[in-house]
């Protein structure tokens, strides 16, 4: 009797690289990393949307203390599945940052551009202290010599969706993240 290979979880996925289960667990795993780092002490989440909203939403179920919420919306993709090579701040923060800890939370460090972009900004508004917490580490694609404090994942160059991240605005709602299928990595006609 043959073993069934197990079928996408949908059909425009090459394949899967990180289950739900995976991500819940991680998820967790890095919240108790947080306690570690932070106590029982308050500080910001500032998440950067709207790639990092699932994440961002999940993590904050993980942890105890008190935090304050505030979004950061930068634009750097549009409808193609590589960055445009300047990412451009569309909504900065509302909440006052200075003297207080600050956790940045991303979707994916790719290039290295947006995470250099926004802790630059977050950085001239005077934290007390600033983190950085990344579910996915693409390293081959790195521009920009920047590191996440703290890292869900490190993956290949592959294009992945799901979970949060897209293509052109879809597939953010998958429970997994997977890889586009290549022959769909073209910009849609409904894009």
């Amino acid at each position: 009797m043959s073993a069934r290979k197990t079928p996408p979880v949908h059909p425009d996925l090459e394949s899967v690289l990180f289950t739900e289960m995976q991500l819940k667990r991680r998820v967790r795993g890095l919240g108790r990393e947080l306690k570690e780092i932070y106590g029982a002490g308050e500080f910001t989440i500032i998440s950067i949307i709207n790639g990092a909203v699932m994440f961002t939403a999940d993590l904050m179920r993980e942890i105890d203390n008190p935090v304050r919420l505030d979004c950061v919306r930068i634009s750097s993709y549009g409808t193609k599945t590589k960055s445009t090579g300047v990412p451009q701040v569309v909504a900065s923060l509302t909440l006052d940052i200075a003297n207080r800890h600050v956790l940045l939370i991303d979707d994916i460090l790719d290039t290295g551009k947006t995470l250099l972009l926004v802790t630059n900004l977050v950085r001239k508004l005077n934290p007390a202290s600033l983190r950085t917490c990344v579910l996915l580490d693409k390293q081959g694609r790195r521009e920009v010599p920047i590191e996440a404090d703290l890292v869900g994942f490190k993956i290949p160059d592959k294009f992945v969706i799901g979970y949060g991240l897209d293509f052109a605005e879809r597939y953010r709602n998958l429970p997994c993240i997977g890889v586009l299928k290549p022959q769909l990595q073209n910009p849609p006609a409904w894009a």
